[in-house]
């Protein structure tokens, strides 16, 4: 199924990184808003790494990221997907993530699974020339790393 992502970056100028992901699962289609997948962990390892709590809505979770200088996008702006399954990305257009890094402060950039840093690598970085940093999928289809286990992964790169 081909899909254009139509979630809006969420930054502030002064945003110092920026989390990307490669397209919105259909769960956070549905409902507007990154991470959204009731199974997800990346709001669970981001309330544990910053040790805070993360309200459920929108809003809260927007709150958060502006107060932790974070920016969240992805870097595709459109493909053809089965479902959630990145494995299945094909035809891909990317985002002009080099436009968000130019109106805030982003010095980081971090990508939440290989299909995000590879793309990331390959497609993005000869424009922003900001090397990714990888960080382990939060997706429950990622079953290799525990809770545990990816909060020790962002935790040493996140702080």
């Amino acid at each position: 199924m081909k899909i254009k992502h139509e979630l809006d970056p969420i930054f502030q100028k002064d945003s110092k990184i920026l989390i990307l992901g490669s397209i919105p699962s259909v769960k956070s289609r549905e409902l507007g808003f990154y991470y959204m997948h009731p199974q997800n962990r990346f709001w669970h390892v981001l309330e544990r790494v910053y040790k805070e709590p993360i309200p459920n809505t929108i809003e809260g979770k927007k709150e958060f990221l502006k107060r932790k200088k974070i920016a969240l996008w992805d870097v595709l702006s459109s493909c053809t997907i089965n479902a959630s399954s990145d494995a299945s990305i094909k035809n891909i257009k990317v985002n002009n993530i080099n436009k968000l890094i130019k109106e805030t402060n982003i010095k980081k950039i971090y990508t939440t699974g290989i299909k995000a840093y590879d793309i990331y690598q390959k497609k993005v970085f000869p424009k922003t020339k900001i090397e990714a940093i990888y960080l382990p999928s939060t997706s429950p289809a990622n079953a290799t790393y525990t809770l545990e286990r990816l909060v020790e992964e962002y935790k040493s790169n996140l702080l």
